[in-house]
């Protein structure tokens, strides 16, 4: 790198001035669930909004320091690692490692205390594997905290369990926010820098300044208020969010513009209630129908999480002759917890039929060492599903270990699935 380390020193290089409209970078999603799309961003409206969102919601100011613990690989990385805090003319970390085993649990807190973080950012997972080795939070008073005013949570669902479990610890707010790869910056969000609304644990909160955020029933009509649809933007989308896919303006338009016509279709699946508070229940293909009944394995973790000895869970809908689906749950435990795994079990399916009722039809749920999970921190939920249904699956590209895909069929195996599965 000397050659190249020392053209840039000697060199000086004037900026290249771009239209607000020209490509800034690709960024592939969702190899997850199919085909990765190469989602497209655009320099000016990208620059103008991460730049907004800074302040208003996070709350943070030129000369604070800023930390998203993420990857710069992902969305995160590339919008709150690399160019909101700069645009806005933050300190930002990068931080490379795990939550937890670098030495112990208290890695995060290290950071904070060091480098006097403001805001962090970082997933629920790496709360919850925090949760998981430290459940007391034992060794967060060994570290000055005083700087931190927030911990934000994104990336996926945040059950009230673990937010709550983080708040009382930390004695900040936990804020949990809803946005995506293709949308670069907050959907549904508490809005620290404008007006904090009181929070409600599993809940972003309601929908950021510019985003027109609608549940729509399979017909695309409105779904009255705590009724579960599919969430949908009507257009047009705010600054940042992307144009369009790379070399793919067609399937760009199928995929998120034609189900919902006027709509930009996120995927998700969640209700708003009569306060206009967002619930993100789960994807729309994680909506299982259990003789009838559209029920939502994400409201079931929600559930699973609540138990004491439960440090992760996840709930798959797995095939069924009779209700045509049935749910399915996976429990990883808290360490240090040695009671009988049947009786674990037997108190979570209780806890399902007293919260959601016997129409859920939860009955059965598996103790794993681990879940499968991309890098970034989502569970394989449709890659489990295909396992436990026997049916030919791909290991996706974004797994963090692929070795835990086997043990998931394992125990599916000796619980009666998964008897056909096998990867392709």
């Amino acid at each position: 790198y000397r050659r190249p380390r020392q053209m840039c020193i000697s060199d000086r290089h004037d900026c290249v001035p771009v239209a607000a409209t020209d490509p800034l970078y690709i960024l592939y999603t969702s190899g997850t669930t199919g085909q990765p799309k190469g989602i497209l961003r655009d320099n000016g409206g990208h620059a103008v909004a991460l730049n907004w969102t800074m302040k208003a919601i996070y709350g943070v100011d030129a000369g604070d320091v800023y930390w998203a613990a993420s990857d710069v690989g992902w969305v995160v990385g590339h919008s709150y690692i690399v160019y909101a805090p700069l645009l806005k003319g933050c300190t930002t970390v990068l931080y490379e490692g795990k939550p937890v085993g670098t030495p112990d649990a208290g890695a995060f807190w290290r950071v904070i205390a060091q480098h006097r973080v403001v805001t962090i950012f970082a997933a629920p997972t790496a709360v919850r594997a925090i949760k998981q080795q430290d459940p007391e939070g034992r060794l967060i008073a060994g570290y000055d905290l005083s700087s931190l005013r927030a911990h934000f949570v994104a990336g996926e669902r945040c059950d009230p369990d673990t937010l709550i479990w983080l708040r009382d610890r930390l004695g900040v707010p936990v804020i949990d926010h809803w946005w995506q790869t293709e949308t670069a910056w907050t959907i549904a969000g508490n809005c620290l820098g404008i007006e904090p609304l009181p929070v409600k644990p599993g809940s972003p909160t309601k929908a950021a300044p510019g985003w027109d955020l609608h549940v729509l029933d399979d017909e695309g009509r409105e779904a009255p208020p705590g009724t579960i649809g599919a969430l949908a933007v009507r257009l047009p989308l705010p600054p940042g969010c992307f144009p369009t896919m790379w070399n793919a303006d067609e399937r760009f338009v199928k995929s998120y513009l034609t189900r919902y016509p006027g709509f930009y279709e996120t995927g998700d699946a969640g209700y708003i209630d009569e306060d206009g508070y967002v619930f993100v229940m789960a994807r729309t293909d994680d909506i299982i129908n259990v003789a009838g009944h559209r029920l939502s394995t994400g409201a079931m973790e929600e559930v699973l999480a609540s138990h004491p000895d439960v440090a992760e869970c996840a709930v798959i809908g797995v095939a069924d002759s009779l209700k045509g689906q049935l749910p399915l749950g996976f429990l990883v435990l808290k360490a240090g917890v040695t009671r009988p795994h049947a009786e674990i079990v037997e108190e979570v399916a209780r806890l399902v039929r007293e919260r959601i009722g016997p129409v859920a039809a939860f009955r059965q749920a598996l103790v794993v060492k681990r879940l499968p999970k991309t890098r970034s921190g989502k569970i394989l939920r449709a890659t489990m599903q295909k396992i436990a249904d026997g049916q030919p699956y791909k290991t996706p590209a974004t797994i963090d270990d692929p070795m835990v895909l086997g043990e998931i069929a394992e125990a599916l195996r000796a619980a009666g699935y998964a008897r056909a599965a096998a990867a392709d």
